[in-house]
């Protein structure tokens, strides 16, 4: 169904640009919440148990930071998705176009978000400090409501169907 009408539907190459980037904006969103926990919490970055643990982690669950990268996308995709191309003059495709606005906006969310001490700690529940499913299930719900919350969206579900409203 995803595919199902219009192949070069502008919708349809930005989700294939996003996807395509996910790996390394992962990485980009991990390396920003150590920077923001730093800058939170530890501007002095005086070295403790906790600060050694989150620069020298680079093992951790993708799953759910996955999922939160993937509810950045779909916010994305419905802030910027109108589905009209334009037409390029400077010999890019629209695929590498969408993926070079797509990681400029997706970087500054990021940074936007790691000022707000709710997005980071639960993060690093979910990554980094990961210590049990349960807590970090816990996690990825709160901060799906708080990125729902920052960006002023409702996710109303009704029939199957998952609709995005701006409040």
């Amino acid at each position: 169904m995803i595919d199902k009408l219009f192949p070069l539907d502008k919708n349809y190459i930005l989700r294939q640009a996003q996807f395509a980037m996910e790996e390394e904006l992962l990485e980009q969103m991990v390396y920003e919440l150590k920077r923001s926990y730093t800058f939170l919490y530890n501007p002095l970055q005086l070295m403790d148990s906790t600060y050694a643990r989150i620069l020298d982690e680079f093992e951790y669950p993708s799953d759910r930071i996955r999922l939160i990268y993937r509810q950045l996308c779909g916010i994305y995709r419905f802030r910027h998705g109108d589905n009209q191309l334009e037409f390029l003059f400077d010999g890019r495709s629209h695929f590498d176009k969408f993926k070079e606005e797509w990681e400029a906006c997706f970087i500054d969310w990021v940074k936007k978000l790691g000022q707000h001490e709710q997005y980071v700690k639960t993060m690093l529940r979910m990554t980094i400090l990961f210590d049990t499913e349960t807590r970090a299930e816990w996690a990825e719900n709160h901060c799906k409501a708080f990125i729902n919350q920052y960006f002023d969206l409702k996710v109303v579900k009704r029939q199957g169907e998952l609709l995005l409203k701006v409040s």
